[in-house]
C-alpha cells in the first residue's frame, strides 16, 4: 500500500504489502495510524489555516491601504489581528511542522512509525474542533477575542464569550502539542536503527528532539495563564485586576515565560530542514555538525531566561532591564553560528540552485536580516522608543513568514518527491520563489520605515503621512497572497495527483540520509525490521 493515492481516490495496491483488514476510503484518514497519512494530514490541515489566518491579513491590510476608516471598524479590526495572530501561529506554523515531524523522522531514524500510533491519530483530531472554535469565534456575540494574539490582561477580562471559546481552543491545541511532543521524544529516543547514536541523528531530527522538550515545558505555563484568565473573568478570582490585589504585568510575565520559548519552537525545525538541504545542493557534508546540535540545545536554554525583552517599557528596574538586554544578545550568538556554518558549507561547494535551494538560501539571507533587527529591539533604550510599533511587526514577519514559512516551502520542494512519486515543476518552483520572495519584502520591508516614524501596531487608522509606505505593504501583501494561492493549485495540487515525471529513489544526488534508502514514493509501511546501516549511519548496508 503506497503512502499516496491512485486517480481513482483509491489507495494504490502494491500487492504483498496490502496489510489485512487496513481501512480504505475516508476510513483510511479519520482512522490513520500510519505516520505518512498523519502527516500528510497534519500539512493539508495547516495549509488551510494559512490560507483562512491569509485571508485574515488580507482584510486588515485592505483596511490600512488608506487612512481613515475604510471597511472594517476599529472592533472588528482587533479581532482580525487577534485571529490572524492565533490562527498562524498554532494553526498554521507549529502543525505544519508536526506534519514534516510525522512524515521525516521514522523515515530519518529508521523506524517502522511513531511509537504511539494511536495518539498520533489523536492528536491531529483534536486540532480540528479547537480550529472550529477559533475560526467560528466571529460569529459569536460581540464577534471573536479583539485582545491582541497575547491575550493581554485586562483587555480580555472584558471581552464577550468568545473569550471563553478562544480559551477553550488552546488548551486543546496545547494538549495536542504536548501529546505529539510526548510521541516524537519516545520514537527519537527509544526507536533509531541499530548504530544510529545520537550524535550521528541528522539535525532535523535534532532540531525536532530539542523543539518537543521545548513544548513540553512551555505549554503548560500558556495553560496556567488563560486558565488564570477564565477564573477571572468567571470565578471571581482578581491575578490580574489590581482592584483585588493582582497586577496585569503578572499576566505578562506569565505569557512570555511560554512566548518566548515558543518563538524558538516555531524556528528550530526550521533550522533543522535547512541543514539538511544546504549539504545536498552544495554537495558537502554539513560544516560544523557537533557545534550545530550545541547551539540548537544552548539556544533551546538560553530562550527560558529573556522573556521580559518583551516587557521592557512596562516599568521594569534598569537591573532587570539589564540582565535581559544581555540575555537577549547572548542567545543571538549560537544563531549566528549556525548561519556562519551554513555560508561555511556552501563555501567553494559545488552549489546548484534548485527550488529546494532557493527557498534555503532565501531563508539564510532574510532570516538573518530579522535576527539583526531583533537585535536591535534587544537594547532597551531603543526598544522603549519602538515598542508597539511597525517595526516589531516588521521584525517578527521577517523571522516568521521568512524563517518558518519559506524553511517550510524548501522542505517540501525537497521532499514532495519522497512523498508522492513524483518531482514537482522546476519552473513553477522556480516562480513561486521569486514570486514569494520579492512580494514579502515588498510587504514587510516598509514597516520597519513606519515603526521608526511611530505608527503604532493594531490601529485601524493612522495619519495621513504614512500613507505611502502603507499602500506599498498593501499592495505587497496581496501579491504574496496570490503567491501562495498559485503555490496550492500548480504546485501542490498537481504533485498530490501524481502529476509530472516520476521521481527516481535519490532525486538529489548529494542528499544524504535514510529517507533516501527507500523508493519513491515512500511505501506504506517503511523500516518494518529494523535497518543495517553504514558507520556514519547515512546508508542502509544490505
Amino acid at each position: 500500500m503506497s503512502a499516496v493515492l491512485d486517480p481513482h481516490g483509491h489507495v494504490a495496491d502494491h500487492g504483498h504489502d496490502d496489510h489485512q483488514g487496513a481501512p480504505h476510503g475516508w476510513r483510511r484518514w479519520v482512522f490513520a495510524t500510519n505516520h505518512k497519512d498523519i502527516g500528510t494530514l497534519y500539512l493539508l490541515f495547516a495549509f488551510t489555516m494559512l490560507i483562512v489566518g491569509g485571508v485574515l491579513a488580507l482584510l486588515i491590510r485592505a483596511e490600512l491601504f488608506q487612512p481613515g476608516l475604510q471597511i472594517v471598524n476599529p472592533e472588528l479590526f482587533n479581532q482580525f489581528t487577534t485571529m490572524h495572530g492565533l490562527i498562524m501561529v498554532f494553526g498554521a506554523i507549529m502543525p505544519a511542522f508536526v506534519g514534516f515531524a510525522n512524515w521525516m523522522i521514522p523515515l530519518q531514524i529508521g523506524a517502522s512509525d511513531m511509537a504511539f500510533a494511536r495518539m498520533n491519530n489523536f492528536s491531529f483530531w483534536l486540532m480540528i474542533p479547537a480550529a472550529a472554535m477559533l475560526a467560528g469565534s466571529f460569529f459569536m456575540p460581540g464577534g471573536a477575542p479583539a485582545a491582541g494574539w497575547t491575550l493581554y490582561a485586562p483587555l480580555t477580562l472584558q471581552m464577550g464569550p468568545s473569550m471563553d471559546a478562544g480559551i477553550f481552543a488552546m488548551h486543546i491545541l496545547g494538549a495536542s502539542s504536548i501529546m505529539g511532543s510526548i510521541n516524537i521524544i519516545v520514537t527519537i529516543l527509544n526507536m533509531r536503527a541499530p548504530g544510529m547514536t545520537l550524535m550521528k541523528m541528522p539535525m532535523f531530527v535534532w532540531t525536532w528532539l530539542i523543539t518537543a522538550y521545548l513544548l513540553i515545558a512551555v505549554m503548560p505555563v500558556l495553560a496556567g495563564a488563560i486558565t488564570m484568565t477564565l477564573t477571572d473573568r468567571h470565578f471571581g478570582t482578581t491575578f490580574f485586576n489590581p482592584a483585588g490585589g493582582g497586577d496585569p504585568v503578572m499576566y505578562q510575565h506569565i505569557f512570555w515565560f511560554f512566548g518566548h520559548p515558543e518563538v524558538y519552537i516555531m524556528i528550530l525545525p526550521a533550522f533543522g530542514i535547512v541543514s539538511h538541504i544546504v549539504p545536498a545542493f552544495a554537495r558537502k557534508k554539513l560544516f560544523g555538525y557537533a557545534s550545530m546540535v550545541y547551539a540548537t540545545a544552548s539556544i533551546a536554554i538560553l530562550s527560558f531566561i529573556v522573556w521580559a525583552h518583551h516587557m521592557y517599557a512596562t516599568g521594569m528596574p534598569v537591573t532587570g532591564q539589564l540582565f535581559f538586554m544581555y540575555a537577549t544578545m547572548l542567545i543571538s550568538v549560537p544563531t549566528g553560528v549556525k548561519v556562519f556554518n551554513w555560508i561555511a558549507t556552501m563555501w567553494r561547494g559545488s552549489m546548484t540552485f534548485e527550488t529546494p535551494m532557493l527557498f534555503a538560501v532565501g531563508f539564510i539571507f532574510v532570516f538573518t536580516m530579522g535576527g539583526f533587527t531583533g537585535l536591535i529591539c534587544s537594547m532597551a533604550p531603543i526598544d522603549t522608543q519602538i515598542q508597539d510599533t511597525y517595526y516589531i511587526v516588521a521584525h517578527f514577519h521577517y523571522v516568521l513568514v521568512a524563517g518558518s514559512l519559506f524553511a517550510m516551502f524548501a522542505g517540501f520542494y525537497y521532499w514532495a518527491p519522497k512523498w508522492t512519486g513524483v518531482m514537482v515543476n522546476e519552473t513553477r518552483g522556480k516562480v513561486h520563489f521569486w514570486w514569494t520572495l520579492i512580494s514579502f519584502n515588498v510587504t514587510f520591508f516598509p514597516m520597519h520605515f513606519l515603526g521608526l516614524a511611530g505608527m503604532p501596531r493594531r490601529y485601524a487608522d493612522y495619519p495621513m503621512q504614512f500613507t505611502d509606505f502603507n499602500q506599498i505593504a498593501s499592495i505587497g501583501a496581496f501579491t504574496f497572497g496570490f503567491a501562495q494561492v498559485y503555490f496550492f493549485l500548480f504546485v501542490v495540487l498537481p504533485a498530490m495527483q501524481g502529476k509530472g515525471e516520476k521521481a527516481p529513489q535519490r532525486p538529489w544526488e548529494a542528499a544524504e540520509g535514510l529517507e533516501w534508502e527507500v523508493p519513491s514514493p515512500a511505501p506504506f509501511h517503511t523500516f518494518e525490521n529494523p535497518p543495517k546501516l553504514n558507520a556514519d549511519a547515512t546508508r542502509i548496508v544490505a
